[in-house]
């Protein structure tokens, strides 16, 4: 197991990859923020699907899910259909439109990855790439089980008495 500095440098290092989050999304288009492009992408990677399979792979409340997919579904992007299996449930799918914009996006993408990573080798990229799928593996693991580690057992007290002895 990893020394405690090592995960102190790492909480570190993930409270400034924000900076990397922000440019990754100052160069998504202004129609399509990052909660939109993110259900877009996991369509495009997963195929068709559920809303609540969606939330689930966003791992976020079905209320935001919602919320992305009318936004997506306004722009033409997805189609909602009646789930042959659940008349209740809607079935989500890319349309042409969608997968062009889907497209559009992975291409903005790799290129600024291209761009800042230009000076990296192909091996340092790859080792990159399977690190953060571990570490995104490591947290998937932990979905079901609560937010919060358990806490510590209490301290035992030590004491210098000796035990109270019983007389018959």
């Amino acid at each position: 197991m990893a020394e405690r500095a090592q995960y102190e440098e790492l909480i570190r290092q993930f409270s400034a990859f924000g900076v990397v989050k922000r440019e990754m999304g100052r160069i998504l288009p202004a129609d399509c923020p990052g909660g939109s492009a993110a259900v877009l992408t996991l369509l495009g990677r997963h195929g068709d699907m559920r809303i609540s399979k969606l939330a689930e792979l966003l791992a976020v409340d079905m209320s935001v899910t919602s919320r992305h997919v009318a936004h997506i579904a306004d722009r033409g992007w997805i189609e909602r259909s009646p789930d042959p299996a659940d008349k209740r449930s809607r079935i989500l799918r890319l349309t042409p439109a969608g997968q062009a914009q889907l497209d559009e996006l992975s291409e903005r993408t790799t290129q600024l990855l291209a761009h800042r990573l230009s000076d990296w080798t192909d091996d340092e990229v790859g080792q990159l790439t399977r690190l953060m799928t571990r570490l995104r593996a490591s947290f998937d693991d932990c979905r079901s089980a609560p937010a919060r580690p358990p806490a510590p057992p209490p301290e035992v007290e030590q004491t210098t008495r000796t035990p109270a002895t019983t007389t018959k």
